[in-house]
């Protein structure tokens, strides 16, 4: 268990990007899995309920191991944080957040939290504050970092041998003052085809370590059913049997049909009311087009055109049912006149001609993304106002006055 336990601390440790050392303290270790794996949604409640010594725990632990494998992708995520990267990359990811919905789920489970119950208003203030300084503080960094990267792309142009390409990287720039570092260089790119090595033969064996993985759920499903049965007298006779090989099988399959139906239902409802009221919007637009053009306000038209464009394109993302999420590691690439280089983001990962990925393309999903968060911001605003209204009116002798 003890093992067990070390291992998922460094795997998370890896993936949330921080420093850790084989010295830190147990207890400290078992806090920080717990944590990292309530935060990414895992709801099995024995977990959290395993002591702090790790002395027990070694098939739970298996089942958060295998969880992380399946849910996380974990040694994806691995491989891809501990590549050696050769040219001047930069992480885009426009998806979805899929951790609201666990939120709610794991809230009761919780692991034990370092503040406590009551936490001053001024203090949430003070960190608030303090976290939009850094920000700006990452964001100017992040500007200065686009032009270095802009002058070295723009002094080395021309020098590359891939004509995609056209300048030379960070890296490369270096390799050329510093030739030495070739050597360091290599020893990176050997240790990374090991790993790659080790996780093609994973691949073949991950069949394998699944069924295996079977069969430990049906044993923890058989040995709840039988503590269930002690604990409750309940006659075996009167039980309906399995017609799978998990007990709860059928009725979580049953459960999906009917969510499944329930979404496309929703889906179709959906897609009807944002095409009744993309009409009627429409025509209120041409109707107010007309006012303003009468009244000579054109650039008032255009303003509010571009917005309802905007948020045309938000419901259409929305309402999509499949579309390809921008994700991953893209190579930036200096925009130039010459026919062969025209690329904005190019996919780093292969070394086929790719479809370019142009900034504008990725500043617009942003834009609808921050269109979206915006809308839902003020109605989580909203909704605390008419809260803190309501707390507001059971206060005798109290005026509230709203900022």
């Amino acid at each position: 268990s003890l093992d067990f336990w070390r291992l998922l601390y460094a795997l998370l440790k890896q993936i949330h990007g921080g420093e850790w050392t084989e010295s830190d303290a147990i207890d400290n270790q078992i806090r920080f899995v717990k944590s990292a794996l309530w935060y990414h949604g895992y709801g099995r409640s024995e977990l959290y309920r395993l002591p702090s010594d790790g002395s027990v725990g070694s098939r739970e632990l298996l089942l958060a191991f295998s969880w992380l494998l399946h849910r996380l992708g974990l040694l994806e995520q691995l491989l891809a944080r501990n590549r050696v990267k050769t040219g001047d990359e930069i992480s885009v990811c426009t998806c979805e957040d899929d951790l609201r919905n666990n939120c709610e789920v794991t809230t009761e489970i919780a692991p034990e939290r370092g503040l406590e119950d009551r936490v001053d208003v001024r203090y949430l203030q003070w960190l608030s504050g303090r976290l939009k300084f850094q920000w700006r503080s990452l964001h100017a960094q992040h500007q200065e970092q686009c032009k270095l990267l802009h002058k070295i792309h723009l002094f080395t142009s021309g020098s590359h041998m891939d004509q995609n390409l056209g300048h030379f990287s960070v890296m490369e720039t270096d390799l050329l003052r510093q030739p030495e570092s070739y050597k360091q260089l290599l020893q990176l790119l050997e240790s990374e085809t090991k790993q790659l090595e080790a996780f093609l033969q994973w691949k073949q064996l991950e069949p394998v370590y699944w069924q295996w993985m079977e069969t430990v759920l049906d044993n923890m499903a058989e040995e709840g059913n039988m503590c269930e049965s002690r604990d409750a007298h309940v006659e075996k006779s009167g039980l309906p049997k399995a017609t799978s090989c998990c007990p709860w099988a059928d009725s979580l399959t049953g459960q999906i049909d009917r969510v499944s139906r329930d979404l496309v239902t929703l889906r179709d409802q959906l897609h009807k009311l944002v095409t009744t009221r993309k009409t009627v919007w429409c025509e209120k637009v041409k109707t107010r087009k007309e006012e303003l053009q009468k009244e000579g306000f054109s650039a008032s038209a255009r303003k509010i055109q571009e917005s309802v464009e905007l948020k045309l394109l938000d419901l259409t993302h929305l309402c999509a049912q499949k579309k390809n999420k921008m994700h991953g590691s893209c190579r930036l690439v200096l925009r130039s006149k010459h026919p062969a280089s025209r690329m904005g983001l190019g996919r780093a990962v292969s070394k086929e001609p790719v479809s370019a990925v142009g900034a504008t393309e990725v500043i617009r999903e942003l834009q609808m993304r921050e269109a979206s968060l915006g809308r839902e911001l003020k109605q989580l605003q909203e909704e605390c106002r008419q809260r803190l209204d309501g707390i507001a009116e059971g206060l005798d002798g109290v005026i509230c006055i709203s900022p």
